[in-house]
C-alpha cells in the first residue's frame, strides 16, 4: 500500500514537471510565431509600398504624356485659328475689291450699251443712204457681193486645178509606169494551170476490179459519198477523177489512197474513210491558212478569215490557183505600197483577202468583191482594207489610196497570156448553179454535177421521197434546168433513192 502511494505520488510529480516543460515550449513557439508574423507583415508592407510607388510613377507619366498631347493640340488649334482669321480678313478684302470692280464694270457696260445704240443708229442711217444711192436693198447688195466673190474664187480655183492637172499629166504617166515595172521586177511569181481532172495512180490494173466492186457497188458508193465521177478505163495503172470542185477531187483522191493502202474496199468502209478524209481536209485547210498568214507576216486575222484563206488552196481564179494568186497580189501590193510611201502591212493584208468572196460558206447572189468586203467588215477588218476588197473590180467607189494599189496588183497577177478566164469562171459558176438548183427541192440531201456538167446526180432521203416522187422530182428538175439555165447540149438528171436500215447491237 505504501508502495502504491509512492508510485502515484511520483507520477503526479512527473506530470507536473511535464506540464511545466510543455508550457515553456508553448510559450517559446508562440514567441517565435509572433516574431515571424511581424517579419512577414513588415515585408508585405514594404512590397505594397514599392508597388504603390511604381503605380504612382506610371500614372504620373501617363498624365504627363496626356498633358503634352493636349498642349500640342491646343497649339495647333491656336495656329489654325490664327490662319483662319487671316484668311477671313483676306477674303473680306478681296470681296470688297470685287464689289468695287463690279461697280466699275457696270458703269463701263452702261457706257458701251449707249455707244452701241449710237452705232446702230449710225449704221441704219448709212444703210439707208447707201440704198438710196445704189437703188438696192442691203440683202440684194450682200447677195451681189457674195456672187461676185464666188465667181472670182471659182475662176481662180479652176486656173489652179488646170495648172496642177497639166503638171500631173506630164509626170504621172512616167511615175506610174516606173512603180508598176519596179513592183513586177521585184516579185517572182509561179503559175500553175488547174483543170477539172486528177489522175490517181495504182500499182496494177488488178486493183481496178476491186475498186469497181461487185456489180459496181464500190464505185457507186464512192461517187455518191464524194460527188466525184470516177472513170476506170483502159489507161494503164491509172484511174481518172473528174469534178469541177478541187476539194471534192482531193477528198476522193485521199480516200482512194487510204482504201487501196488498207485493202478493205466495201461501201461501209468507203463512207467511213470519206468522212475521215473530209475532217482531215478541214484541218489541213485551217493549217494552210495559218501557215500562209505566218509566211506573209500577217497577224490578228479572224479564225474564219484564216479558214477562208486556207480554202483558197482548193480554188482556181482565172486558171490560176487562188491561194497562189492572192499571195502574189499580197506581195505585189506590199512592194507597190512601199514605193508609194503607204502602209505596207495594210496593203499586204488587203492583197491576201481581196478574193475571199470566191470561197464563202454559202453562195449568195452578190459579186465576189462585195461579198468579200461584207465578210471583212463582219470579221473586224479596217475600213481601208474593206474598201480595197470591195473596190478592186470597181463595184464601189474607192475612198483611199490603198484601193487602186490592190486593183492594179490584181490585174498584174491575173493578166497572163493565154488564160481563158471568162470561159473557166463561167463554167464553174454554171456547175455550182446546177447543184444549187437541185438542193432547193424538199427531200434532197446532196447533188453533184458530173460529166463536165452533162449529168446531175441527186441523192434524196428515202423516208421523205417515194419511188413515184423520185420520178416526178427528176422531171421537175430537168424542166427547171431547161427553163432557167443556159447550157450547151443536154443535161441528164439522175435521182438516187436508197433505203437504209440501221440498228446498233449493244
Amino acid at each position: 500500500m505504501g508502495l502504491l502511494v509512492g508510485v502515484i505520488a511520483g507520477g503526479a510529480i512527473a506530470w507536473v514537471a511535464l506540464n511545466t516543460i510543455l508550457g515553456k515550449k508553448r510559450s517559446n513557439i508562440l514567441e517565435e510565431a509572433e516574431k515571424e508574423g511581424e517579419a512577414i507583415k513588415k515585408e508585405k508592407m514594404l512590397q505594397a509600398k514599392e508597388k504603390f510607388l511604381q503605380l504612382k510613377e506610371e500614372h504620373e507619366k501617363v498624365i504627363k504624356d496626356r498633358n503634352r498631347k493636349i498642349q500640342s493640340t491646343e497649339d495647333r488649334l491656336k495656329s489654325r485659328d490664327s490662319q483662319l482669321s487671316k484668311q477671313i480678313e483676306s477674303n473680306k478684302k478681296e470681296k470688297r475689291e470685287i464689289e468695287a470692280i463690279k461697280g466699275n464694270l457696270s458703269k463701263q457696260l452702261e457706257i458701251l450699251e449707249k455707244k452701241k445704240k449710237d452705232l446702230d443708229k449710225l449704221h441704219v442711217q448709212n444703210v439707208e443712204q447707201l440704198e438710196k444711192v445704189a437703188n438696192l436693198s442691203a440683202d440684194e447688195a450682200k447677195s451681189e457681193l457674195t456672187k461676185t466673190l464666188k465667181d472670182e474664187a471659182k475662176t481662180e480655183a479652176m486656173n489652179h486645178i488646170k495648172v496642177i492637172m497639166d503638171e500631173a499629166k506630164l509626170t504621172a504617166g512616167a511615175e506610174a509606169k516606173k512603180i508598176v515595172i519596179q513592183s513586177i521586177q521585184r516579185v517572182a511569181t509561179e503559175h500553175a494551170i488547174e483543170n477539172s481532172v486528177s489522175v490517181f495512180n495504182i500499182e496494177s490494173d488488178e486493183l481496178k476490179g476491186r475498186i469497181i466492186g461487185r456489180e459496181g457497188r464500190n464505185i457507186r458508193a464512192l461517187e455518191s459519198a464524194t460527188g466525184v465521177e470516177i472513170i476506170v478505163d483502159d489507161t494503164p495503172e491509172a484511174i481518172i477523177l473528174s469534178c469541177f470542185d478541187p476539194v471534192r477531187r482531193e477528198v476522193a483522191r485521199l480516200a482512194l489512197h487510204q482504201l487501196v493502202t488498207d485493202g478493205r474496199i466495201h461501201p461501209a468502209r468507203i463512207e467511213e474513210v470519206v468522212n475521215k478524209v473530209v475532217k482531215q481536209i478541214d484541218e489541213e485547210i485551217i493549217e494552210t491558212g495559218k501557215r500562209t498568214c505566218i509566211d506573209l507576216g500577217i497577224h490578228g486575222l479572224h479564225p474564219q478569215l484564216i479558214r477562208m484563206v486556207g480554202r483558197m488552196k482548193y480554188r482556181s481564179s482565172y486558171g490560176q490557183n487562188l491561194l497562189q494568186h492572192s499571195r502574189e497580189v499580197a506581195n505585189l501590193s506590199a512592194t507597190m505600197a512601199s514605193e508609194l510611201g503607204l502602209n505596207t502591212k495594210l496593203a499586204k493584208r488587203a492583197g491576201l483577202l481581196h478574193d475571199i468572196g470566191k470561197v464563202p460558206d454559202d453562195e449568195p447572189e452578190l459579186p465576189h468583191a462585195i461579198l468579200g468586203m461584207n465578210l471583212a467588215e463582219k470579221y473586224g477588218e479596217k475600213p481601208d482594207v474593206c474598201n480595197a476588197i470591195g473596190a478592186h473590180h470597181d463595184e464601189i467607189e474607192m475612198n483611199n489610196l490603198l484601193s487602186p494599189v490592190i486593183q492594179v496588183c490584181d490585174a498584174i497577177s491575173g493578166a497572163r497570156p493565154g488564160a481563158r478566164r471568162e470561159i473557166v469562171e463561167s463554167y464553174i459558176k454554171r456547175l455550182q448553179d446546177l447543184e444549187n438548183l437541185a438542193l432547193e427541192y424538199p427531200g434532197v440531201t446532196k447533188s453533184y454535177a458530173i460529166q463536165a456538167g452533162r449529168e446531175l446526180r441527186v441523192i434524196v432521203e428515202s423516208e421523205k421521197v417515194s419511188d413515184e416522187q423520185a420520178d416526178t422530182l427528176s422531171f421537175d428538175i430537168s424542166q427547171k434546168i431547161q427553163t432557167e439555165m443556159t447550157y450547151p447540149g443536154q443535161v441528164k438528171v439522175t435521182v438516187i433513192r436508197e433505203k437504209r436500215a440501221v440498228n446498233y447491237a449493244k
